[in-house]
């Protein structure tokens, strides 16, 4: 059965960002790329055999994803979202990925990759089926032996992470703090599996009351098991506003404008590390601060960052705890908790937790121990309108440009080191 069956299969935030694409940047031409931070995008990158299967499989995979339209039931289902258009469900019911706009391939070190380029519109929806393909085909390739000691430890620390949780959730009064312990799964483009996936939002959907697992951003398992989906905007949208139209020191706020136009007041959470969440906050002022229901950390020391918001709207005469601070940047539960502890008091916070929800197969106790890592693999904008584009982050490695001239006028236009 192949990989990706339902349109819906895909992180939320990919429904209001292609609104706004659709309604405002009509015309803007992109281009992604295709990139594994840890080198784990293939198996068999010595096995020239298992490297060919795999890239057949994954093409296979691509050409059926492009055959796929929104079913009925999906269609009814993204009808019920009030901010989003009808005449956008409308576009939906014809809409299809084209092939043409996505070519992988493996380089000669055995190394997976990829470009998507095309319409901003028809491309925005390639990132987290295509990043799901490839994490999935990357369990499937693993050695039988190896595979089952990963599942194995992946449901032992599934039953752990949710006895952390419930103990918490028991042992603690969350009344004195501004709203309870939440947290959602983020985890569809580094998944273990589709099943994999279900199997564990379904687990915490059962075990867990639903004030403190609030949903997930997978929006067919969202649908599936009843609970919210989540997610606002992602990176790509800022960059795409790098080269579509503003200067470029005012692309972060006529992306906040062009969002809070769409959307009116709905989806008011911000991506605050396009340029760094100190250059972000110069941009994010009163009027946006106020408009806005909160922040999303991505990148760099979240307590960092989060006193650092905090301080914005004190600065600001805003009171925090009428804000939210999402924290989303390789989360474990544990370290959500951690933050909700010593955040929860002076601003609301929620977290959304990625690979540790839905590809965390290792386990390490007295008797036992599986290593694994999972493939670190993103699809990043790179150029809007035949020019570079840039992300910025506040963690090493995990900013993204390929044009080192336009990174450096980008910092000097924004003051960064």
């Amino acid at each position: 059965m192949p990989i990706i069956n339902w349109m819906t299969d895909t992180d939320f935030y990919t429904f209001p960002m292609a609104q706004l694409a659709n309604h405002q940047l009509k015309n803007v031409q992109v281009e992604y790329a295709f990139k594994c931070r840890n080198g784990l995008g293939t198996p068999g990158t010595h096995n020239q055999f298992l490297l060919r299967q795999f890239m057949d499989e994954l093409h296979d995979e691509l050409n059926h994803l492009c055959t796929l339209r929104f079913k009925p039931v999906e269609l009814e289902y993204l009808r019920e979202i009030p901010f989003l258009s009808v005449d956008f469900i409308e576009d939906l019911r014809l809409f299809q990925m084209n092939r043409s706009y996505i070519n992988m391939w493996a380089d000669k070190d055995g190394q997976l990759q990829g470009r998507v380029k095309g319409p901003l519109y028809h491309t925005i929806w390639f990132e987290q089926p295509v990043l799901s393909i490839v994490s999935e085909l990357n369990s499937k390739y693993e050695d039988g032996e190896l595979a089952k000691n990963h599942m194995i430890a992946g449901e032992r620390k599934l039953t752990e992470n949710l006895e952390l949780v419930k103990r918490f959730i028991g042992e603690t009064d969350q009344s004195q703090y501004l709203c309870p312990f939440q947290y959602g799964d983020f985890g569809t483009r580094r998944r273990r599996s589709f099943e994999w996936q279900d199997y564990t939002v379904g687990r915490h959907k059962k075990e867990v009351p639903p004030e403190n697992f609030v949903g997930t951003s997978n929006v067919h398992l969202a649908m599936k098991h009843g609970v919210r989906y989540l997610g606002t905007m992602a990176h790509q949208l800022f960059q795409a506003f790098q080269q579509s139209g503003p200067r470029l020191i005012d692309h972060q706020k006529a992306c906040l404008d062009a969002w809070a136009r769409e959307f009116r007041g709905s989806l008011g959470i911000a991506l605050s590390d396009i340029v760094g969440m100190e250059r972000f906050l110069k941009d994010f002022d009163l009027y946006f601060a106020k408009l806005f229901d909160g922040c999303r950390h991505d990148s760099g020391d979240p307590r960092w960052w989060c006193n650092l918001l905090i301080d914005h709207y004190n600065k600001l005469r805003i009171d925090p705890r009428t804000k939210t601070a999402i924290f989303s940047d390789g989360l474990t539960f544990r370290k959500a908790i951690e933050l909700y502890l010593e955040f929860a008091k002076k601003i609301k916070v929620s977290s959304g937790i990625g690979t540790n929800f839905t590809n965390d197969m290792s386990y390490q106790d007295a008797f036992c121990s599986v290593p694994y890592t999972a493939p670190q693999i993103v699809i990043k904008l790179v150029s809007c309108n035949g020019k570079p584009t840039a992300k910025v982050s506040d963690s090493p490695g995990k900013g993204m440009c390929e044009d080192e001239g336009f990174l450096t006028y980008l910092k000097q236009t924004f003051g960064i080191q």
